[in-house]
């Protein structure tokens, strides 16, 4: 048995007639695939792990396509810990926590607070202190950043409050420390900006205040001053609540961004060494972060990073089952690391084609882009019979629609069935199955409702196609990407590894 799978690339399914490229080309293959065995799966939100109602992208599409299975994104880990009431006894924070207990007794939560959601998020810090008062740490302080960057420039305030709230319901812990992201999140190696906050941190420099309900109304007159005095929350200079709240000899410390590229510094600050001059640095000081900042470090993880094992790459090698992945050069990461679960060097008996993408400035110039090319690899790898399993990606519906010109679109999506049509032209003539899914939704829809060009992915579901005489099985349950690895593995007649937890969708 063999099974030759192709993944368009943003080719979703819209009943929208208007600025559809897809629905307005030409497109006889598919048109005749979705006459046959034919649905639609899902490939946004939480069904390829992102964010409910978020829209798919080709990188956690291809992902969850190869996998099996949604890869959940650090926040949404995270928010499905909360959700099930798992943060307390994660086994990192525990450790932090007793290290504490045993300690002198003084924990730090150091991180943006904001529900912007991309660098990290305030209902995470709500329940970490939850967690605290829950494991009897004797003393905890909130170390907070301000944000403005991906909220509203003065909206810190709200923040803040609902921080104060908060510790006023449970009873527990103390806000005592305020500076924008601009000086505690630098990634461009601007030290001294690291080093305002970190002076704040440790020695209490900054505008002083005699208790954190003094923090709001010091905000505000900022936010209101005339001139240079005018201070936002991305750019708000050290707010410093008197008393016992500065980083100390062996205090433990939790950062509590998930996104790593901007605590990267601050961190290096504490749990290796100031890259400015320090006059004060605190020492026997224990680390720990929400994710992985870097590689290299060995600082405790709370949600390490996730390696899939037996994705369908993997599991067709330990199987000694050859495998052929293509794609033209804009895609060709897609098909192979992302498709792979993140893994860059090929499984065994894995052959890899890069086709070269056309060198234009941008690609309605050439909307056809290189889907002959890759059509044509696929053809001869499907009618060699040397691989049970053929890949590939059609890139122009994707790479054309980002370009928000509609007719060009159209030629894209019209050369994609073209190199389709090619395609399962070689399977029927072997006996192959195709199978045919998408990885977003792009093209369908070309048109902003606001008027002007809509140039981004979509949440539309997109279509599954099967070749032959095969049936899909009854299907009860909200089908999405995570089942395009077990039902290809289902037609090759193979097992389906435990870890995948998408289903078969043929019928038996």
């Amino acid at each position: 048995m063999s099974a030759c799978l192709i993944v368009i690339d943003g080719w979703g399914v819209s009943d929208l007639k208007e600025g559809n490229a897809i629905a307005n080309a030409k497109t006889p293959v598919m048109d005749r695939l979705s006459q046959g065995t034919y649905t639609t799966l899902d490939a946004s939100g939480l069904a390829v792990g992102l964010p409910d109602g978020l829209m798919g992208n080709s990188e956690v599409g291809h992902m969850t396509i190869g996998c099996g299975r949604a890869i959940y994104q650090d926040i949404v880990r995270i928010n499905m810990a909360l959700e099930k009431n798992e943060l307390s006894s994660n086994a990192n924070l525990v450790a932090a926590f007793d290290r504490c207990k045993s300690g002198n007794g003084r924990l730090h939560f150091l991180g943006l607070v904001s529900d912007g959601g991309v660098h990290s998020h305030i209902n995470h810090l709500l329940a970490l202190l939850d967690a605290a008062k829950l494991h009897n740490v004797p003393n905890t302080f909130v170390q907070f950043f301000s944000d403005g960057r991906d909220t509203r420039p003065t909206s810190g305030v709200t923040y803040v409050q609902q921080v104060l709230d908060h510790l006023a319901k449970i009873q527990y812990g103390s806000l005592v420390f305020v500076t924008g992201r601009y000086y505690a999140m630098d990634r461009d190696k601007r030290y001294e900006r690291i080093q305002v906050a970190y002076d704040g941190l440790v020695k209490g420099k900054g505008e002083k205040v005699a208790s954190a309900a003094d923090i709001i109304p010091m905000m505000n007159a900022r936010y209101n001053a005339d001139g240079d005095a005018r201070l936002t929350d991305e750019f708000m200079t050290p707010i410093v609540v008197e008393g016992d709240g500065r980083v100390q000899d062996g205090d433990t410390l939790v950062f509590i961004d998930y996104r790593s590229d901007r605590m990267r510094e601050i961190v290096e600050a504490f749990g290796m060494k100031p890259q400015f001059e320090a006059d004060k640095i605190p020492t026997n000081v224990s680390i720990s972060s929400m994710t992985k900042y870097q590689e290299s470090w060995e600082f405790p993880v709370l949600f390490p990073p996730q390696q899939p094992v037996n994705t369908i790459a993997e599991w067709l090698a330990k199987k000694k089952v050859p495998q052929f992945h293509c794609a033209e050069t804009e895609k060709y990461a897609h098909v192979t690391f992302f498709f792979n679960g993140g893994r860059e060097k090929p499984f065994e008996m894995e052959e890899r084609c890069m086709v070269p993408s056309p060198k234009v400035a941008t690609y309605d110039l050439q909307p056809e882009m290189n889907a002959a090319g890759v059509a044509e690899e696929v053809a001869k790898a499907v009618r060699s019979g040397k691989h049970p399993l053929v890949m590939c990606n059609f890139a122009p519906p994707d790479m054309v629609g980002h370009t928000g010109k509609y007719e060009p679109t159209i030629k894209g999506c019209e050369a994609t069935d073209e190199g389709i049509g090619v395609i399962l032209k070689a399977c029927e003539e072997v006996g192959c199955t195709l199978v045919v899914t998408s990885d977003h939704g792009n093209a369908e829809k070309m048109f902003s409702e606001h008027g002007g060009p809509h140039t981004a992915h979509t949440t539309y579901r997109v279509p599954l196609c099967i070749s032959g005489s095969r049936k899909l099985k009854d299907i009860t349950h909200n089908a999405s990407l995570q089942d395009v690895a077990p039902t290809v593995l289902q037609l090759l007649g193979l097992d389906i590894p435990e870890e995948m937890s998408g289903k078969p969708l043929m019928a038996d």
